[in-house]
């Protein structure tokens, strides 16, 4: 079992948490849940040794491993991708190439009786004993199905880590994890570079073969199939549900609900007592009464009712211009990068209003067939924009085009028109940009800053044609709602690459599947085609046994 034990973190005169206290049980899977800015990393970086807290501590016992995933990683760029995972292995293989060592050392001497000797013998005895109690490992064999399982094909193991994106490293640093088989595994967003396939084979991994595990994460589906308790971090004080994260939010409106009862009830009796205080404060005969009332009301520990966004902001598309039936036409697409097939003869049609989904695992084509819709990239075949197509567009990289000289404030000022104006604090307010923060310079924002600033800036344009790739990575829960609640409004045709179930799911009412160089048209939502892909799997693994 690890505890933390009374920990406080103060930040300028400013406490994030004060004397908080819980454990963490063997089998415990926790979301950590709680608003930006409440200290939810801080607090996975205290629990992983990373960051000390300003007063108490973490207490696990001697031998327990504890990996941390955080959210920025540095990986060696020197290695290949098959060798810094097997890193994961560095004091088994140490041991083992120690004794190696010794014994090539024990064949080539010839001083048995020397002091040396002996310290050798002895030597190789008490790293032998230390290397037969682990339990043998193939490494390699577990290296690999890790990579498989979160995505790389065999090609990959021997190309350097130099030429993988961020998303991929990710992956590399989190195999690495699953390898040394942890007591506790902490993470913090491991879902923002995976695609879907490798999404569900981390869910897996983590309720069948994990032990305990501490996550942060925004996607709500991913949370809810993994964890069994939910720890909120809130006004510098936690709560604990044991509870997945849907019944958790339906125990805290409860909670906030007494609260605000007992809240009500108290301000109600505090308005009465300082009535009586007034009324009486001059009369002899009840002097001690109204002391007693006083001296009450001093000690009196106030009921506060854990803060809650009331804003109410709803987020409109402007109109879209009516465009032609078909907005997109690709017909026997083909695309390769040298030696390597992207896609060959692909076809599709996207038809007015049409929501869609691009999904499938990362590297089989999605962000390479926006490219060709944008007209970004050279091809073979045929990819036409429909009559009058409009598009807003948002990539990855959309935050790098943001004026750096411009404010937050000015940034969305100068394309905000209509009614949204008046709104403008509310609206950067959702996206969390609140007081002081809309007059910095976007040059001084993060890039998770810029990207939501660019997503703000992109829901305020007039277009018929929404291209979304990733939208939702830096996005917390309320921030998403308020977004997917738009696009179900949105009166244009809607192209999503996502990962995110729980956000696809309601928005995208038919999936377009990439893999094996071709695209696969699916007539159904997201939760259908991943039960049916299931199926589809379970078909396969029978065929592969008979």
């Amino acid at each position: 079992m690890i505890s933390v034990d009374n920990i406080s973190v103060i930040h300028g005169g400013h406490a994030l948490f004060s004397d908080i206290s819980f454990s963490i049980n063997p089998t415990d899977k926790i979301a950590l849940m709680g608003k930006n800015g409440a200290g939810k990393s801080t607090m996975l970086k205290i629990i992983a040794g990373v960051s000390k807290p300003s007063k108490g501590g973490v207490s696990a016992p001697k031998d327990a491993i504890i990996a941390y995933l955080p959210q920025h990683l540095l990986t060696d760029d020197n290695s290949t991708v098959f060798e810094e995972t097997s890193k994961a292995f560095a004091s088994y293989l140490s041991l083992k190439e120690e004794i190696d060592r010794l014994n090539e050392e024990l064949t080539v001497r010839t001083d048995y009786d020397s002091e040396d000797y002996y310290k050798i013998i002895e030597r190789v005895s008490e790293v032998s004993e230390k290397f037969y109690s682990i339990e043998e490992v193939n490494y390699e064999e577990e290296v690999e199905k890790v990579l498989l399982g979160l995505g790389f094909e065999r090609a990959d193991f021997q190309r350097p880590t130099s030429e993988f994106s961020g998303g991929w490293r990710m992956r590399i640093e989190l195999a690495k994890i699953l390898l040394q088989k942890p007591d506790l595994i902490l993470l913090d967003e491991p879902t923002n570079h995976l695609d879907i396939e490798s999404i569900q084979w981390l869910e897996e991994f983590l309720k069948e073969k994990a032990k305990a595990v501490v996550v942060i994460s925004h996607d709500r589906a991913f949370v809810d199939n993994i964890t069994n308790r939910t720890i909120e971090v809130t006004m510098g004080r936690i709560y604990d549900y044991k509870a997945k994260y849907s019944h958790y939010l339906e125990l805290r409106k409860e909670r906030r609900e007494q609260q605000q009862k007992h809240y009500e009830e108290q301000q109600k009796m505090i308005a009465e007592t300082q009535q009586f205080i007034e009324r009486f404060k001059g009369t002899y005969s009840k002097t001690l009464q109204v002391q007693s009332r006083v001296k009450m009301l001093e000690k009196l520990e106030l009921v506060e009712v854990d803060e809650v966004d009331t804003s109410a902001l709803r987020l409109r598309f402007p109109p879209s211009p009516r465009s032609g039936k078909y907005p997109v036409i690709v017909e026997e697409l083909s695309k390769s990068y040298g030696d390597h097939v992207v896609f060959k003869d692909a076809s599709m049609t996207i038809e007015r209003g049409e929501k869609v989904a691009f999904v499938g695992k990362n590297g089989e084509g999605k962000s390479t067939m926006i490219k060709a819709i944008m007209g970004e990239i050279d091809y073979n075949g045929k990819c036409e924009l429909g009559h009058n197509s409009m598009i807003g567009y948002f990539a990855q990289n959309q935050a790098s085009q943001l004026d750096e000289n411009l404010t937050i404030f000015e940034t969305i000022d100068q394309i905000a028109v209509g009614e949204i104006r008046s709104k403008i604090k509310d609206l950067l307010g959702a996206f969390m940009f609140k007081g002081d923060d809309i007059n910095k310079k976007v040059k001084v924002l993060s890039g998770g800053e810029k990207t939501r600033l660019a997503m703000i800036k992109l829901l305020l344009e007039p277009v018929n044609l929404l291209i979304l790739d990733e939208p939702t990575n830096h996005l917390d829960m309320r921030t998403k709602d308020i977004i997917k609640d738009a696009l179900k409004d949105f009166d244009g045709t809607l192209i999503l690459v996502s990962h995110d179930r729980d956000f696809l799911d309601g928005l995208a009412t038919k999936v377009f599947e990439f893999g094996n160089k071709r695209i696969k048209e699916h007539f159904e939502d997201i939760n259908g085609f991943l039960r049916n892909k299931k199926l589809e799997n379970l078909r396969e693994v029978e065929r592969k046994q008979n």
